[in-house]
């Protein structure tokens, strides 16, 4: 009899451990399927031009940032002659990093003018700060931002630079719009990126970009284009000011 009962315990046991097992299984597919999710969005695409967002550079690429070979690759000073900027004016460094184009813009806008420099990454904040002492410069403000908004003062800026960062962007459209509200009336947003263009600049295809790219990204958010500068060996300077809206 107690022999039986047991059979029969058994017998009722296993259709439960098989339910069991089928929800175990299920939840770990919807787990996967939001880890796939979450990934999908963090390398996101463009919705205009279905360009793939590329990663940002952690604290760990800083020393790259600072390279030697960078000012004979990038020429920086005559990047920022052919962009121009006003002594005393209020300017922008978006994905500031460790301060490399930072300190060049600060010494440029003088102590009369001021630098926001923006990153979001406090690591590399503290490298700018440190960086930024070094040289005893006192006008640069670091702001930590987020990834949908830079942090900065509304209607106050004159100029806004993206060195080799508006493609790492992963919501563009929230940035653009923010961007666009912090500038003066006759604010400039100035990208630099490399020529998507041209297959023989040594760079990862989504750390690229074309002109049309970027032009298609940007105007449907107010901006319109200025002027395009091809003085860099690699890079485009794309100027951009406000639209009328």
């Amino acid at each position: 009899m107690a022999q039986a009962a047991g059979e029969a315990v058994a017998t009722d046991m296993r259709p439960a451990f098989n339910i069991g097992g089928i929800l175990i299984r299920m939840r770990s597919a919807v787990c996967a399927l939001l880890l796939l999710v979450q990934l999908g969005f963090a390398q996101g695409v463009h919705p205009i031009t279905g360009r793939h967002y590329a990663g940002v550079m952690g604290v760990g690429g800083a020393d790259w940032l600072v390279r030697p070979e960078r000012e004979g690759e990038e020429h920086p000073d005559e990047a920022l002659d052919a962009i121009g900027i006003t002594a005393g004016s209020t300017v922008a460094d978006i994905g500031a990093g460790a301060g490399y184009m930072t300190w060049r813009m600060a010494e440029r806008v003088g102590p009369s003018g001021k630098v926001y420099a923006n990153d979001i990454q406090p690591k590399m904040l503290d490298l700018l700060r440190h960086n930024m002492a070094e040289r005893k410069l006192t006008n640069v403000t670091p702001v930590l931002g987020a990834v949908d908004d830079p942090k900065l003062p509304r209607a106050s800026i004159d100029m806004v630079l993206l060195v080799d960062v508006y493609h790492e962007f992963s919501e563009p459209q929230k940035m653009l719009q923010r961007i666009r509200e912090s500038l003066r009336p006759d604010g400039r947003i100035v990208l630099l990126e490399y020529r998507g263009e041209d297959p023989a600049v040594p760079i990862r295809p989504e750390h690229k970009m074309t002109v049309q790219q970027v032009k298609a990204e940007l105007e449907p958010e107010g901006f319109r284009l200025d002027r395009v500068s091809e003085v860099l060996p690699r890079q485009h300077i794309l100027i951009f000011k406000k639209s009328v809206q």
